[in-house]
Order: structure tokens, then sequence, then C-alpha cells
């Protein structure tokens, strides 16, 4: 394997990791205030279709990134009231917002454009261009270091870039503000925190709502950047994905990224090698397809040691009177 066949899979890593990236931060915050949130898919759906239709029709990704994130903040408006205003199942409202999503998608995209439930095919003027970084250009000739910045770092859409950004910005808000401070002990003990005057209901309604922003940008990413447009179920499983890599990361910001490229680096492997041929043994191609869903069940029966999500999670505030 030479060195641009290498840059190439991790370009394509960085591309596919972005989505699981920042669904992995959105289940984060709503987890690390107490509410768990299986309902990832379901907003990123809405917001990739949303963000495809938008888009296809006013030919402007900005203006689909928008909508994207408006129809993820209204799923996500709709858990927070399931689950913390009337003390509901976490889970089971997850799980009806993800089939809600898949149904209404499907309903209201054959409805307006009448193809099947897709979005009409986006044009070069309604996604996201990829962006060339100072220097890319001049740099691209040098050996080993330009390629690496020419072909790796640069040439990606700003929502990669963006995507990246918010790790950093994640862990600072989480671990050096007194908002983050609170969110966390929400999720630990929110009893302290309403004992300090501070609303448990507002902290998570906002854990709540940040998730729904992210999971709005993961979703217009998909249809206005990974693709050219809304397909039928096309967030194929990232949401689980992405609540696996956060169990893998236990709930913190930085090690969400490295297990996100992990995930990433499987599916764009699983991509550019299918049915290997290992010595007259040819493995599938649906083998290799699988592989980022088998990692997952691995995470999920716990070979990566104990993961302890936060003690208040899944569990309705009822204040004491």
């Amino acid at each position: 394997m030479d060195y641009m066949t290498i840059l190439q899979i991790l370009d394509s890593t960085l591309r596919l990791a972005t989505p699981l990236l920042l669904a992995c931060l959105a289940g984060l915050f709503s987890e690390r205030a107490g509410v768990f949130d299986i309902g990832l898919e379901g907003k990123m759906l809405a917001a990739a279709f949303l963000s495809g239709a938008i888009a296809a029709v006013t030919l402007n990704p900005w203006a689909g990134l928008l909508a994207g994130i408006v129809a993820s903040l209204v799923m996500a408006a709709i858990h927070g009231v399931a689950s913390i205003t009337f003390r509901g199942n976490q889970l089971i409202s997850g799980v009806a917002i993800n089939f809600l999503a898949a149904g209404m998608t499907v309903l209201v995209g054959q409805h307006w454009f009448e193809l099947g439930g897709r979005t009409p095919a986006l044009l070069d003027g309604g996604r996201f261009p990829p962006l060339t970084l100072p220097g890319a250009e001049a740099l691209a000739n040098v050996p080993v270091i330009g390629p690496l910045y020419a072909e790796l770092i640069s040439g990606h859409t700003i929502l990669v870039y963006v995507a990246l950004l918010c790790v950093p910005v994640s862990w600072w808000l989480l671990y050096r503000t007194r908002f983050g401070l609170r969110l966390r002990a929400v999720g630990e003990n929110p009893a302290a925190v309403d004992t300090a005057g501070v609303s448990v209901v507002g902290l998570r309604f906002a854990a709540v709502m940040i998730c729904g922003l992210l999971c709005g940008i993961a979703g217009a990413y998909l249809a206005t950047g990974l693709s050219a447009g809304f397909v039928r179920d096309m967030t194929a499983g990232r949401g689980f994905i992405a609540l696996a890599a956060l169990i893998f990361a236990k709930w913190r910001p930085w090690q969400a990224l490295g297990a996100t490229l992990l995930f990433g680096l499987l599916e764009a492997l699983s991509n550019r090698y299918q049915n290997i041929d290992l010595g007259g043994v040819v493995i599938p191609v649906q083998v290799m397809q699988a592989l980022p869903y088998v990692l997952t069940v691995i995470i999920l029966a716990g070979f990566v040691g104990k993961a302890i999500p936060p003690r208040a999670g899944g569990e309705p505030y009822v204040k004491e009177r």
C-alpha cells in the first residue's frame, strides 16, 4: 500500500467519521445531563431530509443547513417534553422519534417531489463545496508533508472542520465553564443541583437542545456534504453507531473523536476493499460492509472495559416537596 493510497483512505475516514462525531458529541451532552437519547438516528434523518429538500429548492446549502437544524431541534423538543416535562420513558421516546422520522421523511418526500421519498439530486450550488486551505496548492509537490496537507487536511467541506472544532469547544464547555459543571452535576446528582437553586429542567432542556443542534448539523452534512441529496434511510444506523462510540469513549469529547475516527476508518476500508482474495479464499463484500456494525456489537458487549454512564441517566427527576 503506497503513501497516496493511505492518504486517500484517511481522507475518506475523516469524511465518513464527521456525522458520527457530531452525533456522538450530541449524545454526550444529552446523556451527561441524565437524558438518554437513542433518537439520534431519527433527528439526523429528519435533518438530512429537510436540508436536502430545502437545498434542492433554493440551491443554497446554508438554507439547507438551517432547515436541517430546525428539523432536528423540533425532534429534540419533542423528546425533551416527553422525557423531561412529562417524565416519560426516555428510551421509548427515542424509539418513537426514530420511527416518526423514518416514516415522515418518506411520506413527505413522496408528497413533495414524487421520487419515492428521495429529494432531487443537488446541483453544485446546492452542496457545500470543498475548501482549499491557504498554501495547499503551493505545498502539494513537497514530499510527504505536501500531500498530507493538500490531500488530507485541505479539501473538505466547511462542516468537516466545524465537526472537528466542536471537539475542543465541547471539552471547554463541559470542563471549563460553570454551565458544564452544572450540566455534568445534573447527570450525576440532580437533587444536589436543585438544592443549590439551579433548574434541573432548564439544564436538561439545554442539553437536549444542544443535542438537537449537533444532530441537525450531522444530518445536513449527510445530504449536502457527503451526498448529493436525501435518500430513504440514508443515516443507515449511524445514530446507533454514534451511541456505541459514545460508550467506547466513556462520555468524553476527545475520546469520542478517536472512537468515531475508528468507525470511520472501518467504513472507509469496507468501501475501498471489496471481495478481497486471501490466497484463494475470497472475503465477500458483505463481510467488509458489516465491519462497523460488528465492532458496534463488540463494544456494546463490554469488551472495551467498564464504561459507567452518569448515575442519574435515564431517570426522570421528581422534585421533592
